[in-house]
């Protein structure tokens, strides 16, 4: 979720916090100025700051519940997208903006650790994570969520072209779909980059760039964001209602369909958009103690509280994304409108860091001129 992260129609709601550009969560009559006892007698502060991307959201009874049970009231700082918040906060290294980050994924994971922005931190709980998503042995990130960037589909077009939807990535290459496919350009976008890392999986260091080569000559069209892709260009979201675009084929996530029946007007009985589920590169969210945090213990006490059952729980209709606990419980609306990806790609952080750069260079090379 980019990252960004997706939340469909919410998106215009949440543009006003977004620009106001900090926010902060509170449970009712706290006194963010307030000071409390700290461990060694010193005053602490009764703030901690959250630093993410702009897509952070969690409910206000949720953060007031950890607000009772710590003492400490949540100021969240939105810093761009996943891309921008993280070199925002490499630049800040020793002297950050606040003591929580949230929101670098796995395709930027080794630029943050690389840069040191994190100290370490064994959050407790995290047993209750799958070792699959626990990707830094040193444990300077705790995994938060997962979720799948996937092409969608819009359900009509096809139903109406009596056209099978595209299933995997050597389908997208097809001719039945020239002209039909927008994907996010992946210097921009953390979707198009997930994307451009799940081709790269799928056909190897040697052979994505020829896959693109075919995408490229089957009419692939690319834009500068998620935001253009699908709610300018695809033509799927809310049956069309929302887009004006014509194109039936996007990059997004495996979590879109359900948005679009929890933000459908009216809301539909079932989602108007598919996934196809050959397509999928698997994400997955960390947080991290800032290196230099005003308040570590109240770092560490939020960084608790992340993956606690409670938080856990609330993430999905909040930001749209797959809780990472093994005792956290899906909603009904993902479990009845959302898909299970059996067999996402996936590629170690390792690899990401030494391909990313120049993947991109050449990708934009090939697709772009």
């Amino acid at each position: 979720m980019s990252t960004h992260q997706v939340s469909i129609k919410k998106a215009a709601a949440a543009a006003l916090v977004a620009a106001l550009g900090v926010t902060t969560l509170a449970a009712c009559g706290a006194d963010d100025a307030g000071k409390a006892a700290g461990p060694s007698g010193a005053p602490a502060p009764k703030t901690v700051t959250l630093v993410s991307h702009d897509s952070f959201n969690a409910s206000k009874e949720v953060l007031a519940a950890f607000t009772k049970q710590t003492g400490f009231t949540v100021k969240v700082l939105k810093s761009g997208d996943a891309g921008e918040a993280v070199n925002k906060e490499i630049l800040t290294k020793g002297s950050p903006q606040g003591d929580v980050f949230f929101g670098v994924d796995n395709t930027l994971l080794s630029r943050a650790l690389d840069n040191g922005i994190f100290v370490p931190y064994a959050a407790k709980g995290v047993d209750r994570v799958p070792a699959a998503y626990r990707l830094d042995k040193e444990r300077r990130v705790t995994p938060v969520d997962t979720g799948d960037i996937c092409v969608n589909y819009d359900k009509k077009y096809f139903a109406d072209k009596k056209l099978a939807p595209p299933v995997t990535f050597d389908d997208l290459a097809k001719p039945a779909y020239k002209d039909l496919l927008v994907v996010e350009n992946p210097e921009r976008s953390s979707p198009g980059l997930g994307f451009l890392l799940g081709t790269a999986a799928k056909y190897g260091d040697d052979g994505w760039q020829d896959y693109w080569k075919k995408l490229k000559a089957n009419g692939v069209k690319t834009v500068d964001s998620w935001e253009l892709a699908y709610n300018q260009e695809f033509s799927g979201s809310a049956g069309g209602k929302q887009a004006k675009g014509d194109r039936p084929l996007v990059v997004s996530y495996a979590s879109s369909p359900p948005v679009e029946v929890l933000y459908g007007e009216p809301q539909p009985k079932t989602a108007p958009t598919g996934v196809s589920t050959g397509t999928c590169f698997r994400q997955t969210e960390f947080a991290g103690l800032l290196n230099g945090a005003k308040n570590p213990e109240g770092g560490k006490a939020l960084i608790d509280f992340l993956i606690s059952k409670k938080f856990q729980e609330d993430m999905p209709l909040q930001m749209f994304v797959n809780p990472v606990a093994e005792d956290a419980a899906l909603p009904e609306l993902f479990t009845k409108h959302g898909v299970v990806v059996d067999k996402p790609e996936t590629m170690a952080p390792e690899k990401i860091a030494e391909k990313r750069d120049p993947w991109i260079q050449q990708w934009s090379s090939l697709v772009l001129k």
